[in-house]
């Protein structure tokens, strides 16, 4: 699971090389960056942070929602015999709850050391080292895909990712999403009391980029607003069918990056966009 929420300093000395800036960064830069970046910064990545994803978990954000418990995709019992494409898996563990409940899972990422920890973990689900905006399968190959932060807060073009979702989808299929909410642009990504004052302009949509000392950029993430959101859900031939605003629940005392409890007491992190398409 390519959950990228919570983006923390760079490793193996980039700390030192990067500068963070708010710049454009159109989509070969943007893929190009974010493979980079997890081919990095996966083994600590899953170290640091495997425990709480778990091997065989599908949890949607930092708040710890578990599908099992929220049933966007539909009941569990319901899964069964359904293909589901999981776009920025990561190590795949959303794809090994899936296939527990006899669902047939494919487990897509663009970084192939991410893809090397699903194989390390295990388990006989598909994997496909591929970008979102361009999806190697057939026109309807699957019934529901999902991605919990993996791709979508990444990409420059997401109306181009979800249109290519709508065409590997089925009718009626279903497509859900997390991504940090976009409110917390507008707050520190700090999880003390210094995150909870506003420091930039919420419409500011100026991607935020750290970059090396030759201008290239080894990171990036792109901003858009809640309304830009829905807006690029229904260009990308979606019907928006809910918008999920975890609360942060009083069993989980982790911070992770930005996250914490005392900020999810107060302001939402996560926004999970549950879409089907439609004809």
């Amino acid at each position: 699971m390519n959950q990228e929420y919570g983006h923390e300093d760079p490793v193996d000395g980039e700390a030192d090389e990067a500068e963070a800036t708010r710049r454009d960064a159109g989509d070969a830069e943007s893929s190009r960056a974010s493979r980079g970046w997890w081919d990095r910064n996966a083994d600590e990545y899953q170290s640091e942070h495997g425990s709480f994803l778990g091997d065989d978990r599908f949890v949607w954000g930092p708040e710890g929602l578990d599908e099992a418990e929220a049933g966007l995709l539909g009941p569990a019992a319901s899964l069964k015999g359904l293909d589901v494409l999981e776009i920025g898996a990561g190590a795949a563990q959303c794809s090994r709850w899936l296939a527990a409940r006899g669902a047939r899972p494919v487990a897509l990422d663009l970084s192939h050391r991410q893809l090397q920890h699903a194989l390390r973990i295990g388990g006989e689900v598909p994997l496909v080292e591929a970008d979102a905006g361009a999806l190697p399968f057939r026109d309807g190959s699957f019934d529901l895909a999902c991605s919990a932060y993996g791709a979508v807060p990444f990409v420059a073009d997401p109306v181009r990712v979800f249109r290519e979702v709508r065409r590997v989808l089925r009718p009626g299929g279903r497509w859900v999403f997390s991504v940090t909410h976009p409110i917390r642009w507008a707050f520190p990504d700090e999880p003390g009391p210094e995150g909870l004052s506003v420091a930039a302009s919420y419409f500011d949509r100026t991607p935020y980029v750290e970059q090396d000392e030759q201008g290239r950029a080894v990171y990036v993430e792109h901003h858009r607003t809640l309304g830009d959101r829905v807006r690029d859900v229904v260009a990308g031939g979606f019907r928006l069918v809910d918008l999920v605003e975890p609360e942060w629940p009083a069993w989980n005392s982790q911070e992770w990056g930005g996250w914490s409890p005392l900020r999810g007491n107060l302001i939402p992190g996560t926004a999970i966009f549950v879409c089907e398409r439609d004809g």
